[in-house]
């Protein structure tokens, strides 16, 4: 089926969009025509909160209506522009040469993908993302950094994340010893309105403090001073990223077949009503880096009440045989590149359901609005509230109940080892066998049609560690013909944590931990960055548990060989499978 070609904006616009077309997929255009039907696209616009199926008045519809912000982030972003420039310009005269952003989910990705696509502009500094609590990630990015040419970003909506507050104090400490009085002239805090980081950075003397809308959730903040204000800080262009995003937002009230974002919207939620729940998504290289927003974007709205999309963001397309019939997928291209045209037409011979968008680079803005009315779309065609995430405190409670028996007994309580080798230890209360590998080889083997394989990382997210996983991830799909995802802790807690408890029960987690060489102190706490994140790892596999999800850890005795540990005990796995 071919749709016309898309015009996101009003008359006038200068964005345009080549056309989107859906093969093999009446499905989706059967739910378009459903949600125009019954007027979605106008309930929306108009907060209605009874197109998510809930309730006025109820508890669903005060989260709902509260989060509807980003709708009008163009208008409430418009006084904020010049200032941005501004503080990017000023920072660059300074002789800023690195702006560290501290944040978590939403508060971090947007701006990694912006700094991604457009670079940094002649004589504006790097951008250093730091979303962990990894100590040896903190660590190298402290001893780098020269305390008179570094700005800190302080981001987060609720003004309490633990691992963004645990970072600032760590970094305030350092730059106050040295810089003295002026090391608040080194930090930015983006907030609420009324959050205990507002008042931190006020009584601190932070060189700016930027109120986000509080209407705005994380996840949907792309186009708010979330992301905006890192961009600025770059040099990246804040403008077009505003006008384009408003561009296509204008496109997105319109009540046809040529709105992108409902067009979008409706194709992955039928795709998971009809049992195609993973979202596979392939990016042009220019856009390699959209794909982390886009998964914690999609899984975290939608991955609740047993149902959602779990978006398949860095794996490269395979042989049709290597596919199930529980993949849809979403393939972009830009006027600079596009995805393997030769495995897209593999996967569209196969009858496999996908939809391809374009858009251009210096469009980017639009991409972030098209994918969050898309994801508004997709909650109400799954009749669910995409704007709240009932299962990622879960994980948080677990990590806290850690944390203070950390504190009355001086460690945390660790469970029996299931089985180990000189490489690792394995720990799992589902499958209990002789041998690290009979462990592995007997969850694998627990893979049916529909399922997926997590693996979540708390070891530092290095080249040869991801290669590894990824190539174990190519051999599971050759096999098993499941997908995978990857995902690194504690920001995957942020992300698809929410899919993983709160979707369908397909989950296989692969929880991956290490020691740490060294032990840095997080001030005011009475534990380390090592412990913390210990803790948040051992809380998810508590919480995974919780909700009978086969999980299996795997802690490796040498964290500087994971790569070789991991791929080995894999192979040694899959080999003795048979």
């Amino acid at each position: 089926m071919q749709l016309p070609a898309i015009r996101a904006g009003s008359s006038g616009s200068a964005l345009f969009l080549t056309p989107m077309t859906t093969i093999h997929y009446p499905a989706g255009a059967r739910a378009a025509d459903t949600l125009l039907h019954d007027q979605v696209v106008r309930r929306i616009w108009d907060r209605d909160v009874t197109a998510w199926n809930a309730t006025p008045g109820g508890t669903d519809a005060k989260s709902i209506g509260s989060r509807l912000g980003w709708l009008d982030v163009a208008a409430t972003m418009a006084d904020e522009i010049d200032r941005i420039v501004a503080l990017g310009d000023a920072v660059k005269s300074e002789g800023i040469r690195a702006v560290y952003l501290l944040g978590m989910g939403g508060s971090s990705l947007c701006a990694e993908v912006i700094a991604s696509v457009f670079g940094v502009a002649d004589g504006y500094p790097r951008l250093i993302v730091l979303d962990t609590t990894d100590e040896r990630t903190i660590t190298q990015a402290a001893s780098s950094a020269d305390p008179e040419e570094a700005l800190f970003i302080v981001a987060s909506k609720s003004g309490g994340t633990v691992e963004v507050a645990s970072m600032e104090r760590f970094f305030w400490r350092r730059m106050k010893d040295a810089v003295g009085r002026d090391a608040g002239r080194h930090f930015v805090a983006i907030t609420d309105p009324g959050t205990a980081l507002q008042t931190l950075a006020e009584t601190r003397r932070y060189r700016e403090v930027f109120l986000n809308p509080a209407d705005i959730g994380g996840r949907f903040s792309a186009l708010s001073l979330f992301g905006l204000v890192p961009a600025g800080l770059i040099g990246a262009p804040v403008k077009q990223l505003a006008s384009a995003g408003k561009a296509m937002a204008e496109g997105c009230r319109q009540e046809d077949h040529q709105n992108a974002g409902l067009e979008l919207g409706a194709f992955i939620g039928a795709a998971v009503q009809n049992g195609r729940n993973k979202l596979t998504v392939a990016l042009s290289p220019r856009l390699a880096s959209l794909g982390l927003w886009i998964e914690q974007l999609i899984a975290e709205s939608t991955g609740k009440h047993g149902t959602g999309a779990l978006p398949v963001v860095d794996e490269p397309l395979g042989a049709a045989e290597e596919y199930g019939n529980d993949r849809a997928f979403v393939a972009i291209s830009t006027e600079l590149d596009e995805p393997d045209p030769r495995r897209l037409r593999v996967v569209d011979a196969a009858g496999h359901p996908i939809l391809r968008l374009s858009t251009r680079i210096a469009d980017l803005g639009s991409e972030f609005f098209r994918w969050e009315f898309a994801t508004a779309v997709a909650g109400a065609v799954l009749r669910i509230n995409p704007f709240d995430e009932p299962n990622v405190a879960e994980a948080k409670e677990k990590t806290k109940g850690l944390l203070a028996a950390y504190a009355s007994k001086g460690k945390l309580p660790e469970p029996a080892v299931a089985a180990e080798n000189d490489a690792v230890a394995v720990f799992s209360r589902k499958f209990i066998r002789t041998s690290a590998a009979a462990v592995v080889r007997s969850a694998l083997s627990s893979l049916a049609a529909g399922d997926y394989v997590a693996f979540l990382s708390y070891l530092p997210a290095d080249a040869d560690l991801q290669t590894a996983i990824a190539d174990v991830r190519l051999a599971i799909r050759a096999r098993f013909h499941v997908a995978s995802t990857f995902g690194v802790g504690p920001r995957y807690l942020h992300s698809t944590g929410q899919f993983h408890k709160g979707g369908p029960n397909t989950a296989l987690a692969f929880v991956i931990t290490g020691d740490d060489e060294t032990n840095t102190e997080i001030p005011e706490a009475d534990y380390t960055f090592s412990v913390l994140k210990r803790a948040q790892a051992l809380g998810d596999v508590e919480t995974l548990d919780a909700h009978d999800r086969r999980t299996v850890r795997i802690h490796v005795k040498n964290a500087k060989a994971a790569p070789q540990a991991i791929k080995a005990l894999f192979e040694e796995a899959m080999r003795s499978g048979g």
